[in-house]
């Protein structure tokens, strides 16, 4: 099978839509797929990849709306085009609801079906990149394109329950829930740990810490507020992050320590050193790629309720409702750190569930399934095409 994976994105990045496709596509050629990477450009990697201009890739790696991301995306669906012209592809696998877009208006030239790998819930997240007087409509047009992106999609793939019921009621072609997939590997030497922690600032079991990106949705102002509550400097909130806006995010007053890190080899250093990890995230709809860092490392973790779908409250995570504030998180924080025996209880709880529900081989051949029931049913007529 011969499979065009899109991202609306740079890529690789560290950040978690692009490695979570980046594991799926990995995933797909380990089982014999023929996998090409359609993206707006980004540093060299092993797989086979198709860019736009240089000129036309927004400057920005973040997530979000920028101003030169219509005319990317643009760029983008006439790489596609061109790509699926001159070569014969089974499928296109479009990460993102703008790589979906960009898919579906291909597939009006081409005929080739697209596969809408929903990162998350539009009606949910769009917001968090504006005013909050503007979120209302944000949220409603969110949930517009949701709908649409479910009706025309061949296929959809959610990655959390949640976003499969929300789908449901408007997805056309086959809807399947497929949670991202990590494959562990050795936990970090001592050293490299000690190392990690001694460039952040920080003692090995003596820190809570959120690692990954600085966007809106990820409520980190919750985070600083806990943080506050805490006010433990012996035992510090750490937020470490790629994004240089780490600094202003632990500005004096706020909290927290920020820290820039290096590399992902670091990053993971510091996740399997810390005494708990937090995610504040309480918007539904997809599964933060992180989450599955933070299980294979063991540590006891501390989010809310319909975010971090497949894990359970007191057996393999501290689940808050997703009403809780700062003072129930900073709770939670703190109550961890006085029974640390219960705290390694549900980090090797949290372990288990990675091992059970996000195996690479599952998730690969759930997909495969997926699309070889795409495949087998007949394709659109092209623009232009004489039906029949």
């Amino acid at each position: 099978m011969r499979c065009a994976l899109v991202g609306a994105f740079t890529f690789p990045h560290p950040q978690g839509s692009q490695v979570y496709a980046e594991l799926q596509a990995r995933a797909l050629l380990d089982e014999g797929v023929d996998v090409t990477f359609v993206r707006y450009g980004g540093p060299p990697t092993s797989l086979c990849t198709e860019d736009i201009p240089q000129a036309l890739r927004p400057g920005s790696a973040r997530s979000g709306p920028q101003w030169k991301k219509p005319v990317a995306d643009a760029a983008l669906v006439a790489r596609l085009v061109s790509l699926l012209r001159r070569e014969a592809f089974d499928a296109v696998l479009a990460h993102n609801a703008e790589a979906a877009a960009a898919a579906l208006v291909a597939r009006l030239v081409t005929g080739v079906p697209v596969v809408y790998i929903a990162h998350t819930l539009l009606r949910f997240e769009l917001s968090t990149y504006a005013p909050p007087a503007a979120a209302r409509w944000l949220d409603a047009f969110g949930a517009l394109v949701d709908r649409s992106l479910a009706r025309h999609a061949d296929a959809v793939v959610a990655l959390c329950g949640d976003a499969r019921e929300r789908f449901a009621p408007f997805a056309r072609g086959p809807l399947a829930v497929i949670p991202p997939a990590l494959e562990p590997r050795a936990a970090p030497s001592s050293e490299t740990i000690r190392r990690a922690c001694a460039k952040a600032g920080v003692v090995p079991g003596r820190f809570t810490l959120y690692a990954g990106n600085l966007d809106g949705y990820q409520e980190l102002d919750l985070l600083a507020a806990a943080a506050r509550t805490l006010a433990d400097p012996e035992r510090p909130v750490l937020v470490a992050s790629h994004d240089p806006r780490v600094a202003q995010l632990a500005a004096p007053g706020r909290g927290l320590v920020g820290y820039l890190v290096e590399d992902f080899a670091q990053m993971r250093a510091l996740t399997f050193a810390a005494g708990e990890l937090v995610l504040c995230r309480r918007r539904r709809g997809g599964f933060p790629v992180k989450l599955l860092n933070y299980m294979e490392s063991g540590r006891p973790l501390v989010a809310f309720s319909g975010v971090a779908d497949g894990l359970e409250d007191g057996r393999s995570a501290w689940l808050l409702p997703t009403g809780a504030g700062p003072f129930e998180l900073a709770d939670a924080i703190r109550r961890l750190r006085s029974d640390p025996e219960h705290g390694r209880t549900l980090g090797r709880a949290a372990r288990a569930v990675l091992l059970r529900r996000h195996a690479p081989k599952t998730a690969s051949r759930q997909t495969l399934d997926l699309l070889a029931r795409v495949v087998a049913r007949p394709r659109r007529t092209r623009v232009g095409q004489i039906p029949g």
